[in-house]
């Protein structure tokens, strides 16, 4: 099968860019797949990060790709629906995680051969962070679409308030393999600069914004005593002050290491192989790569009762839910983990099992297997 894929590769960084770049090695390898990229993602005023791109630093794997789409130069979107065309694949893949990405997708989408299948990946249908032109523009890319992979059952049903007769299907986020296997502890501690103790150590990773709730986890934090580390690795979007005050006025402040930082795929392994338990403490949440990175590095987690976090860790038992998104909440269920060692290895077990049927290879197949069911 001739595949397209269209969203952001090399040299554009982050979850959906590894995402992608897994996803086009792994279709590559018993099909024809073609990488087209953007040119711009984002024009700087609207991205509130560091840089959109890798660093010299940075060993993000390279995926050969065609860049052509600027998602605010129309002009840019007839070029790249004309080089798609031209190829004329059997299936054309769309990422969408926000509506901003609708007018652009969209118009590709709706300007390749008839012959070609578009499919979207969708991460979200209902952003977690919300403007009145939302839902316009989501309807508008939907609509561009022969069918559609949701990576949770929450999308999948906000994906059918918008068209309920649009073919779908579920396929949960494939464990990431790329960052290498855990090391001791006790390396990975000291590589970080902390001390190695009998400390039990909580870990919140990745890019911290609003919804994400690390001002929930951090006043939490406060609530569990003198045997708890908190590790904060991940790049602010917006300010961090706010976050700065709270670890200030904690009384457990010396026990909090922040690394405000976007980390490199090289330095990941230190974070996980440091934590005894990953928390999600999320006001909204759809699914979560951070899940897949934690369950790929057998750690355990402890997230918020929202979106498709139940369905992704106490539903296969990779974790605790906490019944609501309070500092009281997360406390109790980080005390519960510690506190009843049964768990410890029951959770192990199940993330073993979860590695072994979250591959790449199985969730390209069922991908392949749902395109060639959809009839045009």
């Amino acid at each position: 099968m001739k595949t397209a894929i269209l969203s952001c590769f090399h040299p554009f960084r982050g979850g959906i860019a590894q995402f992608n770049a897994s996803l086009a090695e792994e279709l590559g390898r018993e099909h024809e797949v073609r990488a087209y990229n953007f040119t711009r993602q984002y024009p700087s005023f609207l991205f509130p990060g560091r840089t959109q791109y890798v660093t010299p630093q940075d060993e993000a794997v390279p995926v050969e790709s065609e860049a052509l789409l600027d998602t605010v130069g129309p002009l840019s979107w007839r070029k790249t629906a004309s080089a798609i065309r031209r190829w004329n694949p059997d299936a054309l893949i769309l990422r969408y995680w926000m509506p901003y990405f609708a007018p652009s997708l969209g118009y590709v989408a709706r300007h390749l051969s008839p012959h070609s299948k578009v499919i979207g990946i969708l991460d979200n249908v209902i952003p977690h962070e919300r403007h009145f032109f939302d839902r316009a523009l989501t309807s508008y890319f939907i609509a561009s679409l022969d069918g559609a992979v949701t990576l949770c059952s929450e999308v999948a049903r906000d994906l059918e308030s918008f068209r309920a007769d649009i073919p779908h299907r579920v396929l949960h986020h494939p464990v990431y393999s790329h960052f290498g296997g855990r090391i001791p502890r006790k390396e990975a501690l000291e590589a970080l600069g902390i001390e190695d103790d009998s400390s039990r150590n909580l870990l919140f990773f990745g890019l911290i914004r609003e919804y994400k709730g690390l001002d929930v986890l951090i006043r939490s934090f406060g609530l569990l005593g003198e045997g708890y580390r908190l590790i904060i690795a991940g790049e602010p979007y917006g300010s961090f002050d706010r976050y700065r005050r709270l670890i200030e006025e904690s009384p457990y402040a010396s026990r909090i290491h922040v690394f405000p930082e976007y980390i490199r795929d090289s330095q990941v392994k230190l974070y996980f192989s440091a934590a005894d338990l990953t928390v999600l403490p999320y006001r909204s949440a759809t699914q979560s790569g951070i899940g897949a990175i934690s369950c790929h590095f057998g750690v355990p987690m402890v997230v918020t009762d929202v979106g498709g976090l139940r369905e992704t860790v106490a539903d296969k038992g990779l974790g605790m839910v906490c019944p609501e998104c309070s500092p009281e909440s997360v406390a109790g269920a980080v005390r519960t983990y510690f506190g009843e060692p049964s768990l410890k290895e029951r959770f192990a077990s199940c993330i073993r099992e979860e590695n072994i049927r979250l591959s790449w290879n199985r969730f390209c197949k069922e991908l392949v297997g749902f395109i060639e069911s959809i009839k045009k």
